[in-house]
């Protein structure tokens, strides 16, 4: 599902929505779980699961191209884990 799938799911079962406040509501959710990562925070919508930012040190790397040793900067990127609802959704468990 892509953003706008979304939106348009959010608005036909709200119909007393207008698509474009819950296209705005939409965007403020990710704007706000964006902005708490980049200031190094965690996100955790229970139920859901949990998105956090690791850091990965500098290292050597190599380019697969031509073998040559490549120096890789430290780097921070995006976690997601799951949360027990949506795993166990997934593997087909009936929740308790």
């Amino acid at each position: 599902m892509i953003r706008s799938e979304l939106i348009q799911k959010i608005a036909d079962d709200n119909p007393h929505l207008y698509q474009r406040d819950v296209e705005r509501i939409v965007n403020t959710i990710f704007e706000e779980i964006i902005g708490a990562m980049a200031d190094g925070d965690r996100v955790e919508l229970r139920g859901f699961g949990a998105f956090s930012v690791k850091k990965r040190d500098a290292r050597t790397g190599r380019n697969p191209r031509t073998g040559d040793a490549v120096e890789v900067e430290e780097k921070h990127v995006p976690f997601f884990k799951t949360g027990k609802l949506l795993r166990d959704r997934l593997n087909g468990i009936e929740p308790e």
